[in-house]
Parts: C-alpha cells; sequence; structure tokens
C-alpha cells in the first residue's frame, strides 16, 4: 500500500527534525542551516519549508521536541514521600539534561520571547508547579506557589546556562548543589542543608583577604591560596 500525504509529511518532518537535532548537537545553532538539514534529511528545500515555514520555525519546532524529552524524562520520576527531596531531584534532572545537550538546552531555554512557549514547555512548568504544590500541602512552603515556582524556574535555568558557559574542564557542578539549597531555603521552612560555616566559611573568608596581606612571599601567598582553596572545596 502506498503511504497516503500525510503519512508522507509525517516521515519527511520527522527525518528533517532527526537531522535538525544532529546538526545541532555536532555544530551548534549555526549549524542548523536550511540547506544543510535539507542535504541531511534528504529532502528538497521546498520540502522544508512547506512544513517548517522557515529557519525560526525549524528551531522552535527542534525546541519543541527538546521540551518533549526532557518532560518524558521529569515525569518518569515517581514521587516519594517528601516533596522537597522530589524537587531537589528534579532540579538535578533539569542540570543535568542541560549539561548532556548544551546546544539543545542553550535553544531551549537560552532565547526566550515574552508570550511565547511550547506546549511541552507548559506541560513543564505546570510539573515543577506540581512539585510546589506538593510542599505548600505539606506545610512547608513558605512564600506562594507561583513566587516559589518562578524562582526555581529562573535560578536552575540560570544556573544551568552559567555552567554551559563555564570551560567543561573547570566546570564547578557544586555551584548548582549551592543554588540548589539557596533556592530551596528561600521558599521552604526546612532547615538550610548546612547551618554553620565551619572551616569552609574560615577558608573562604582568608582567601578573599589573602591579596590584601605583605607578609608573605608571593609562592607562600599562592600556596595558602590553594590549600585554602581546598579546604573549601572538601567542604563543599
Amino acid at each position: 500500500m502506498t503511504p497516503g500525504p500525510s503519512a508522507t509529511a509525517d516521515t519527511n518532518r520527522d527525518r528533517i527534525l532527526a537531522a535538525a537535532i544532529r546538526l545541532l548537537g555536532e555544530g551548534g545553532r549555526e549549524a542548523v542551516s536550511t540547506r544543510a538539514v535539507s542535504a541531511a534529511a534528504g529532502v528538497q528545500a521546498p520540502t522544508l519549508y512547506r512544513l517548517f515555514g522557515d529557519k525560526q520555525g525549524l528551531l522552535d519546532a527542534v525546541a519543541a521536541h527538546g521540551f518533549a524529552t526532557y518532560l518524558n524524562s521529569k515525569t518518569a520520576l515517581a514521587p516519594s514521600a517528601d516533596p522537597v527531596e522530589d524537587l531537589r531531584a528534579g532540579w538535578d534532572l533539569h542540570v543535568g539534561f542541560g549539561l548532556a545537550n548544551p546546544a539543545l538546552y542553550s535553544l531551549m531555554y537560552g532565547d526566550p520571547r515574552p508570550g511565547a512557549s511550547s506546549p511541552a514547555a507548559r506541560a513543564a512548568i505546570e510539573v515543577l508547579a506540581g512539585h510546589v504544590r506538593r510542599i505548600a500541602e505539606a506545610g512547608r512552603l513558605r512564600v506562594d506557589e507561583q513566587r516559589a515556582a518562578h524562582l526555581v524556574h529562573a535560578s536552575g535555568g540560570g544556573t544551568t546556562l552559567a555552567l554551559l558557559a563555564m570551560p567543561e574542564d573547570r566546570r564547578d557542578l557544586g555551584l548548582s548543589v549551592l543554588a540548589r539549597e539557596a533556592v530551596i531555603t528561600a521558599i521552604t521552612t526546612d532547615t538550610p542543608a548546612v547551618s554553620e560555616p565551619g572551616p569552609a566559611g574560615a577558608a573562604v573568608a582568608l582567601r578573599a583577604a589573602l591579596p590584601q596581606t605583605s607578609a608573605l612571599t608571593d609562592n607562600e601567598r599562592a600556596l595558602l591560596a590553594e590549600w585554602l582553596d581546598r579546604i573549601a572545596a572538601r567542604a563543599r
């Protein structure tokens, strides 16, 4: 049986999306030209324009596909008895998805357009709102639900984009933990995960003041700076 026009269009759409996602991952947004995608998908340019309109329409479809993939992984997490721990798990999943798919994540979150969001993006926000609602129902939410969800969304996205901007060999994943716990402390009644500064706080304070001291040689100052950084990092 010969496939009908609708089936053929769906097949072409899937091939074009798969090609665009592959090119995006290999070379970033600049690699996703309509000519390159058409060639990689084995279709003529008019087919791409008919299905997606233009390059921006194609990028929007790729972003929507990314949100759907992310949403599938997020909804696969079974809720536990502790809604705050579930929020932590959701944050870590979000950051992990971004670090594993840098070009796709940057396309999804790095170019926001007010008032424009895909159904998958709205569904992802609804999942986050559900986490926040469970915290509120448990009597552990410090602020109203909408503000809490907006803060988690903004902070998680900003943290992930900041990590992606760092050289991979110098990426400090502890920043995500610090940002996550700061947000949880701000929106919930839970005790902060680290309530006392301990040696880490002292090391950070001394490290900040180190350039002001003249009692050490350059080599001694560099060595002490290394020790203080190690103390702070071990605490994290």
